[in-house]
Parts: C-alpha cells; structure tokens; sequence
C-alpha cells in the first residue's frame, strides 16, 4: 500500500459510510455516522520537528516537502509555533492567543513580521499559530509538520509548548547537527518525546561538511548520548544534508537524492505513515463503521454493508506485510505540473478568439449599415454565438444592430406565406434559413481558431516532447480526441493519454475529499482545488461551455 492507496481506502469507507446514511433510522445512528466522517476528514500525520536553532529545521522541512518555499535564517519568537499544512496557493495564516476566529492572510515574505523577536518583541502581537499553506503533494498525501521553534532560548517555555502537541503528535522529529550534536536541550526534549510513546526520529543534519570518517564518529556520539539518556532502546538515526537533497529533488537527480540521506528519511516516514498510524487508523475505523452498522435495521442491505467493511478491513490488513513503498519523491516531481488546474488552452485560444471577434464587430454591427445589411443576408450567428454577442453588446448596441436582421427574417417570412408552402415545405425553407456552422461568421473564426491551436500544440509535441507535456494545460476530452489525431508518434500518444489519466485521477481524488469533508461538516478544511474540483471536472470533461457545440436536433 502507498499513499495513493491509503487514501483510496479512505474514499472507499467514505462511501460505505453514505450507504449507511440511508439506512440511519435513528437520529443516534445518524451522529455516530457523522463522528467516523469527521475521523475520515480531519485525519492527517502530525509530525512534530524539534531543536535547536541553526540546526537546518527548516530546510529539512524544505527538502521533505520538495520546495524551499519556508524562509530560512530567520530567528523565531519562542511561544510561536509553525506549522507547514497543504494548501492550493502559498500563503500564510496567523492565529492569535485567545482569539480562535481572529486570522490574517499573509504572503510568505511577511513571515519575519510575526515570528521574529526583531518585529514582535516578546510576542507583543499576541501570536498563537502560524500557518504556512503550500502545494506541495507530500503535504496533499495528509502530511502535516509542526515546527516548535527556538530550543536554547527559553528551555522551560519550549518543553512547555511541545508537551501541549503530544496529544495530538504522531511522531516526532528531532533534528540536530553534526557541528555540535545533541545539546543538552535537545536531549531533555527526547526524554518528553519518548516519554509519551510517540515514535521519535533523529536527524543528524550537515553532513556534507563533514568526511565520512567524522561523520562516523559524530554518529557514534549519538549513539552513546541516546544511550546514556534514554536507555538501551534508542530510536533510529539518520545522517544527511538538508541541502543536497533539496536541491537534487530540483534538479531531479535520483543519486545524489539517495546519497543525501533525505530519501533514506522520507521512506521511513512514509513507512511509518502507511503500516503503523495510518493502517492503524483505517482499521479502528473499519471496527467502528462495523459496530455502527450493528445499530442500523436489520436487512439484506445493512449485512451487505457490514460485509463490505470486512472485506476492506481484511484488505488494508492484507496489504501490510512488506509493503512496497513508492518513492514520493517521484512523485513530487511528477505532479508539479498538475498544481495548477489550468483550462484546456485549445479551449482557451478559442474562446480569446471568439472575444476579440466580437469586442470588434459589435462595432462595426452598431455603427455601419453595410454590416448591418451582410449580418441579415448570412442570417446573423447561430443560436450560441448570438447569445455571446448578446452578452458583450449593450442594449442601444443590440437595437442599433439587429434591426435589419429582423427586418430580414421578417420579409422572407412574409414571402413564405404568400408562397402557400406546405407544412414540410416551410419547415425546410426555415431551417435554410437560419444560420448553421458554415454560415455564421464566428463558427468560421472559431473553427479556424481550433485548428490552428491544435496544429501549433501538435508540432510543439514533435519538436520537444518532454518540454511541452511539462508546461502543457489540461486538455478537455472532446479535443484531446482531436489532437492526438494529429499526433504522428505513437509514444507521445501514449504519454498523452498517461498524463490525462494522471489528472483525471486528481481531479476525483479532490472530488473524494470535499465529499467527505462536506459530509463531516468540515468545509473549512478543503483546499481551493477541492472547492473547484467539480467544475474543474466538467470542464475537462465536456471543455469550455462557449466552445463546444450541443448537438442540433432535426
């Protein structure tokens, strides 16, 4: 099981959950219902980070998530804890002591002016939480790092400030340096830490400016502090350099990714995350879902559901043992070009086309009667794009223009009277009448639009393949059909077909999760793409609504 997987299950038990909400007979059974949806939603990994300053937290953080979006350098306020949280745009949320309402949105580079004691001596601003929000997908997968800053300052204050996330910490991160391992402050945080049966991490960070041969000696130091402070049963020790990895995960560089010991770190987390909290926390749920189910009417249908909660328990249960974990870090690289929906820019050019068409020729239309009498002759736009126009122009630039196009339709008409047609007949004369694709003007300009955007994307895909799949928008299904006519290569066919999956997969995956939430009632949580998933899908699904023609009834 990999992330992916864990949170599919969670959609899976989400939607066992909405069958169960049909048969609720009790207002009880309801609540109880509610609670496992809440569970679901608010579920995320808590790892708590922990150390002195200066000994590369934040870059750490930086290289996990895959982004060095976190300001490094700066020397946080004590009391004022950060977390890093996943988020659509980067951004930043401050929460104020004893306000729990009271937030300010701010962008990162505004950072210094709530953290620091330079721009908030001793807290005078009254800082309880800062929030930072990135896209980064390690953080989507429902990590959550809590950074409690400032070890070496204000001892007491800090354990103090540790101590009120035990409750709520899956695991803890302690990371200090191979200059001057393991101060005494830092091993009176693991004592607490350990103490309260948390599973507990330790970084060794900066070992690129050590030799091998320190590095060894260093790590045997730690090895005989953890010892001598918390017993034989010590946790495990991972020596790296926040700043290789960061940078090899930017230039996407597996080797120097695994020799920067970052890779090593992450696996472990992930381990953590899937086989001991997360499967741990699925499967509690599943036996929850099952005694809910209990309290349900008795039937086919509530045995049904019960015996689909086992079935999904013995899965996840199944899927422990040796479980094959997937390098996130791939995928962190191969998502960056999905963190943005971005419209299908075939779509897009047609639509740009369609308003600069029309932002002139209203104009014209309003003011020129040679236009005015070409407009009546082609019958004016078909019934879409005569809308559209009705949308850009103002009511004089309509009564100025259209007109002679009633005055058109008005005389053929009275023609069509006088010619004594039968019913078949005149039906046939109306519909030669009206304007179809090939006789309004903007289908044309519309048309060409689309084929020159298609022939333009089609030749950017020969010529750098990698290059333009990279920066490539979403490309809705009714032209992803046509374009990969047009492509020659049947590898980038392929690749093409693979990314969309990719996203179309995201894309539910966003959908999953605003469904629970909403069921949870906890709207709060979603992320921007979760609020916009579902008109995201349709626009992938169908494209742009201006663009793409609903079939004409005869």
């Amino acid at each position: 099981m990999d992330l992916r997987a864990y949170e599919h299950a969670k959609f899976d038990l989400a939607e066992l959950l909405r069958s169960a909400q049909l048969l609720a007979a009790s207002e009880d059974n309801r609540q109880r219902i509610r609670e496992c949806f809440v569970r679901l939603a608010e579920d995320r990994f808590n790892l708590v980070v922990v150390g002195r300053f200066s000994r590369g937290k934040t870059s750490l953080i930086n290289a996990l998530i895959g982004m060095d979006r976190l300001p490094t350098g700066i020397v946080p306020l004590t009391s004022v804890i950060t977390s890093v949280t996943y988020g659509s745009k980067e951004h930043a949320l401050i929460r104020y002591q004893g306000h729990d309402l009271l937030r300010t949105d701010i962008p990162l580079a505004a950072l210094p002016e709530y953290v620091t004691q330079q721009r908030n001596p001793g807290n005078v601003k009254r800082v309880a939480v800062v929030e930072i929000r990135l896209p980064a997908e390690m953080l989507r997968r429902g990590f959550y790092f809590v950074d409690t800053p400032g070890l070496g300052s204000s001892i007491a204050e800090n354990t103090r400030t540790t101590e009120d996330f035990l409750p709520e910490a899956d695991a803890f991160l302690l990371v200090t340096s191979m200059d001057s391992p393991l101060a005494d402050e830092e091993l009176r945080i693991l004592r607490v830490a350990c103490a309260s049966a948390r599973r507990v991490f330790v970084v060794v960070n900066k070992q690129d400016m050590v030799s091998p041969e320190e590095c060894e000696q260093v790590l045997g130091h730690v090895r005989e502090q953890l010892r001598a402070g918390l017993g034989p049963n010590i946790p495990r020790i991972f020596p790296l350099s926040a700043r290789d990895g960061l940078q090899a995960k930017r230039d996407v560089d597996p080797i120097r990714l695994a020799a920067s010991g970052v890779e090593a770190l992450e696996a472990e987390l992930v381990r953590f995350l899937l086989e001991e909290k997360s499967s741990e926390f699925l499967l509690r749920l599943c036996d929850r879902v099952i005694d809910v189910l209990c309290g349900l009417p008795p039937g086919a249908d509530a045995k049904r559901l019960a015996e689909d909660v086992d079935s999904l328990s013995r899965r996840i249960a199944a899927s422990l043992p040796g479980a094959s974990l997937r390098n996130e870090a791939a995928t962190v690289a191969a998502s960056d070009a999905s963190q943005q929906f971005r419209s299908c820019e075939i779509c897009t050019r047609i639509v740009d086309t369609e308003f600069a068409f029309l932002c002139h020729y209203q104009y014209e239309l309003c003011t020129r009667p040679e236009v005015q009498r070409r407009h009546a002759e082609r019958g004016g736009f078909c019934a879409l794009h005569t809308w559209q126009y009705g949308a850009l122009a103002s009511t004089q630039g309509i009564c100025s223009g259209y007109p002679a196009l009633l005055e058109h339709f008005s005389e053929r008409f009275r023609d069509f009277a006088d010619a004594a047609l039968a019913p078949q007949a005149l039906s046939t004369a109306l519909q030669a009448l009206l304007p179809g694709a090939d006789a309004c003007v903007l289908c044309r300009e519309r048309a060409q639009a689309e084929a020159e955007a298609l022939a333009s994307l089609a030749a950017r895909l020969a010529e750098d393949r990698e290059g333009t799949l990279g920066g490539l928008s979403v490309i809705c299904l009714p032209h992803l059909r046509q374009l990969i006519a047009r492509v020659d290569d049947a590898d980038t066919a392929h690749m093409l077909l693979a990314r969309e999956a990719a996203l179309l997969d995201r894309l539910a995956e966003d959908m999953r999760r605003y469904a629970t939430k909403y069921d949870a009632v906890r709207r709060l949580l979603t992320s921007d793409e979760e609020t916009r998933s579902a008109q995201h899908a349709l626009l992938m699904l169908a494209g742009h609504r201006n663009v793409h023609l609903a079939p004409t009834a005869s």
